[in-house]
């Protein structure tokens, strides 16, 4: 441990082999581990608890209450020393949990830059979550989830084991899902339709008009003119062959290990 321009409140209770990093804040009563991490510019409030084998990038705020790298909630579980991820510039706020990983899950949970984590979420065991990505408040992660970039997550929803979210994905709050939802659209309710492409997530992302129309046309395509979803996959390819979002959208419908949700059109 060093203590080098770093403000650690007299009641925290820092492992002498936890290792930190410069100009880090620790509040009162927080908790850190032996195998614990914290990168440069670290701010840790009152009342957070460290554990595992975790890992804080540089830039990062976790508010109080706050768990991180406790033992995943899985019953194969036997004491391994797995491990937690979390990426620079990433916002973990009131209460959160993130469990570390499992061995049969790859033995990491990781969550990516620059996200915002907001009050009560939870990111189960084996979770892989990318950059950008946005959780609003009580949002919920089974185990082995993987979300994309730029991804927003609704208030008080819950994404079911296993489950993979694309990248620009848009979750209503209070959505549940059992299915893989694509990149780059709009989902909202419990166990429901696609909502269309997520054009104005795509519009603040910076995207051109052209692809977001083209988006716009295959998911049509897909769900509306194709008799099959196999069918409108390759018609969907082939009248846009050279614009790589539509080619992530079908792949990652064709690619589905859980299936994706019928998806309607307005």
């Amino acid at each position: 441990m060093s203590d080098k321009t770093n403000d650690i409140h007299p009641t925290a209770v820092v492992d002498p082999n936890c290792k930190l990093g410069s100009n880090i804040t620790i509040g009162p009563y927080t908790v850190l581990g032996p195998h614990v991490q914290i990168g440069d510019n670290c701010w840790l409030g009152p009342h957070v608890v460290i554990d595992g084998k975790t890992s804080i990038g540089n830039d990062c705020q976790i508010f109080q209450f706050s768990s991180i790298g406790a033992a995943p909630q899985d019953i194969t579980y036997k004491g391994e020393l797995t491990a937690v991820e979390i990426e620079e510039g990433t916002i973990i706020r009131e209460s959160v949990t993130i469990h570390r990983g499992t061995e049969k899950g790859g033995g990491v949970t990781r969550v990516g830059r620059n996200c915002m984590i907001m009050a009560y979420c939870h990111v189960a065991h084996d979770c892989q979550i990318g950059n950008n990505v946005i959780m609003a408040n009580v949002a919920t992660l089974g185990g082995h989830v993987e979300i994309g970039d730029h991804a927003v997550i609704g208030g008080l929803s819950a994404i079911h084991q296993f489950c993979h979210i694309g990248s620009y994905a848009f979750l209503g709050g209070m959505s549940g899902t059992n299915k893989d939802i694509p990149p780059f659209v709009k989902y909202q309710g419990q166990r429901s339709h696609l909502h269309g492409i997520n054009v104005l997530g795509l519009r603040r992302a910076g995207f051109s008009k052209d692809t977001i129309e083209k988006l716009r046309e295959a998911y049509r395509i897909i769900f509306k003119k194709a008799e099959t979803i196999t069918e409108g996959l390759d018609m969907a390819d082939s009248a846009f062959p050279d614009c790589p979002q539509v080619k992530e959208f079908t792949n990652f419908i064709r690619n589905s290990k859980r299936g994706v949700p019928s998806g309607e059109w307005s």
